[in-house]
C-alpha cells in the first residue's frame, strides 16, 4: 500500500501495478474500512482497478494528518481479506436491437461474428465491478469475452444516449446519463443506474457481479426505455 499526495485536499492509495481479481477484491473490502474509520474527514471516494482517489474535508482535517491516519491503519488494511463473501448477481435488462446497438456492424465486422452470436457471449459473461469512472455511476465491467473486445471509436460521439451499453477493450459498461463517448454500443438498457435516493447513489459497488439479460423492444418499453429519432434514423439507414 503506497500513499501519494495529490493536491491540497487529495491524495491517492495504490494497492497494485497490476489489474487483478484479488486487487478489486481488497479494494472493495477497504472502501466500507476507510468510512467506517475516517468517514467524518472524507468528502468523495473514488476506487479504480489499482487505486483508491479520496477527497477530504480540509475544514476538518489537513493533508498530511489524514495521511498520517490511514498510515495507522495501515497493518489493518493489510490484513483485510475477502473470508467467504460471496456477491449477488445484479441483472440488467438489455435490448440489443439494431436501432440501439449503434455498434453492432463494427463488432460483427471486428469479431468475423455473427450479431446474434456477439449477444449470446455479452449476455452469458458474468462481470465484476472494477472501478467507478469518470461520471457518477460509470462502472467498469470485466472482463469481456476475448472474441467480442474491440477497441474504442477514434473519433468519439457528441452524444451517447443514457443506459447504453458499450464494449472497449475487454470492458464493458452502461452510460448512467447521456454524455459523450467513444465505446462500441451494443444495446441499451431501461434501468436507472443514479438514484439520488439511495444512500450510495449509484446502482453498483466495487466488486459486485454484473449480469446482462436481453429483452424484447416490448419490455424495454415497458420497463421505461426510450427511443429516439437518432435511433429511427440508425436502423432506417442500416435496412438501406
Amino acid at each position: 500500500m503506497n500513499i501519494q499526495p495529490v493536491n491540497e485536499n487529495t491524495l491517492i492509495i495504490y494497492f497494485s501495478e497490476s489489474i487483478e481479481t484479488a486487487v478489486a477484491d481488497k479494494i472493495a473490502r477497504v472502501i466500507p474500512f476507510l468510512r467506517q474509520h475516517l468517514g467524518s474527514y472524507i468528502i468523495d471516494v473514488i476506487p479504480s482497478y489499482t487505486s483508491i482517489l479520496i477527497t477530504i474535508d480540509l475544514i476538518k482535517i489537513g493533508l498530511r494528518e489524514i495521511i498520517n491516519k490511514i498510515t495507522y491503519f495501515k497493518s489493518y488494511i493489510d490484513a483485510l481479506t475477502i473470508v467467504n463473501e460471496s456477491y449477488n448477481e445484479i441483472i440488467i435488462p438489455v435490448y440489443y436491437g439494431l436501432e440501439v446497438a449503434w455498434d453492432a456492424e463494427n463488432l460483427t465486422r471486428h469479431s468475423s461474428l455473427p450479431f446474434e452470436k456477439i449477444i449470446e457471449i455479452h449476455s452469458t459473461t458474468v462481470y465484476r465491478v472494477y472501478a467507478i469512472g469518470f461520471a457518477p455511476g460509470f462502472a467498469y465491467l470485466g472482463n469481456t469475452d476475448p472474441r467480442i473486445a474491440i477497441p474504442r471509436q477514434s473519433t468519439p460521439r457528441m452524444k451517447v444516449p443514457a443506459g447504453s451499453v458499450a464494449i472497449a477493450d475487454q470492458q464493458t459498461a452502461i452510460y448512467p446519463r447521456e454524455s459523450p463517448g467513444g465505446w462500441q454500443i451494443i444495446g441499451r438498457t431501461p434501468i436507472e443506474l443514479i438514484d439520488y435516493q439511495r444512500e450510495n447513489l449509484c446502482l453498483f459497488e466495487m466488486g459486485a457481479l454484473i449480469r446482462f439479460q436481453p429483452i424484447t423492444k416490448e419490455k424495454f418499453i415497458s420497463l421505461g426505455g426510450i427511443l429516439n429519432t437518432s435511433d429511427s434514423n440508425l436502423i432506417s439507414s442500416t435496412k438501406g
